[in-house]
């Protein structure tokens, strides 16, 4: 593993970044842009920082890092990105929180993990393009959720009334966010299929009952097409279907439970999708049978899940489709 004789950590904010050299205990605040990014190169210059032998720490920030990122790609500086909250249970009990100081903590963080952080792989246009285009329609999901809801209560409030704005209107935008998701959704599959590992994925995983377009292309997105995570299990573990032990000492024998700590999103996309493997999978059908015979129903859909991610993990690396019942060669 390559040496870092620098660690600089960066707070990233929509308009701002804030870099903090642990080394030399030197922090500025710059635009995140290409004025800012100038800015930094003359910096580290004049602070005797070379970037070539930093290792650049940074939290996941939904988007506003990307600009940040694509500049360290271009001059081949070493990054890392970390979720907020493992640098956050790392410092203790801390007191106080400006953006200055964020970028300590983290520069501090990445100081003391310095041994076993690794940079993180260069950016996917195409990953990035998926997961936005995911978001949004997300967002028009539930805005039509919201106006769908609104016409079944007033219709129930007010049966007597035939001539009702509020329900004529929001109708008319119902309307228009259902054509609005059709050209996502369209948007989306051309997108897949304009790459041809991520056509191929999709086509492999799509084929095991339960996984459908949306959950197809969520995994897609999620494991950066299956090169993020080394195998299924980190991956259950990130969507959060593996339970933990819960127990300490005598005193406390707790039953397995799955963490908080999860991608929620994905885990309910994935209880549909195990939902549907359960009527017409054979194979899992019986499986959540005998299971719930002493079973919870929580702990049988998160069974379920966990194979269905198995499942997909298996096809990527076979390379072929799934095949039910498929017996393998002893």
């Amino acid at each position: 593993m390559k040496k870092y004789e620098f660690i600089l950590g960066v707070d990233v904010s929509k308009n701002t970044l804030d870099v903090y050299c642990w080394e030399k205990s030197e922090h500025l605040c710059i635009e995140n842009g290409k004025k800012g990014f100038r800015t930094l190169t003359t910096w580290s210059r004049k602070n005797n920082i070379d970037l070539s032998t930093c290792l650049v720490v940074l939290e996941f920030t939904g988007g506003y890092e990307h600009k940040f990122l694509q500049f360290c790609e271009e001059l081949s500086l070493a990054y890392t990105r970390l979720p907020g909250l493992q640098i956050k249970r790392s410092m203790g009990i801390v007191r106080g929180k400006t953006d200055k100081v964020d970028a300590k903590r983290i520069a501090q963080y990445g100081h003391e993990k310095r041994d076993s952080l690794e940079p993180s792989k260069p950016l996917n246009s195409k990953v990035l393009e998926l997961k936005s285009l995911l978001r949004f329609r997300k967002r028009l999901v539930r805005e039509r959720a919201g106006y769908e809801a609104t016409v079944s209560e007033r219709k129930h409030m007010y049966p007597m009334v035939t001539h009702d704005m509020i329900i004529i209107e929001s109708k008319r935008r119902i309307k228009e966010l259902k054509a609005a998701q059709v050209r996502i959704e369209e948007q989306i599959t051309e997108l897949i299929e304009s790459e041809k590992a991520m056509k191929r994925n999709f086509i492999l995983i799509t084929s095991i009952k339960g996984i459908g377009s949306v959950n197809g292309w969520m995994t897609i997105a999620y494991t950066e097409n299956f090169t993020c995570f080394p195998n299924a299990r980190s991956y259950a573990v990130y969507v959060g279907v593996i339970p933990f032990d819960n127990s300490s000492g005598i005193s406390i024998r707790g039953k397995k439970r799955v963490s908080h700590l999860a991608n929620k999103e994905l885990k309910s996309e994935l209880s549909m999708a195990a939902r549907t493997a359960m009527v017409w999978d054979n194979e899992i059908k019986a499986y959540a049978e005998r299971k719930l015979i002493n079973k919870p129903w929580g702990l049988v859909i998160n069974n379920v899940k966990f194979k269905l991610i198995l499942r997909m993990f298996a096809v990527v690396k076979r390379g072929a489709k799934y095949v039910e019942n498929y017996q393998y060669a002893a």
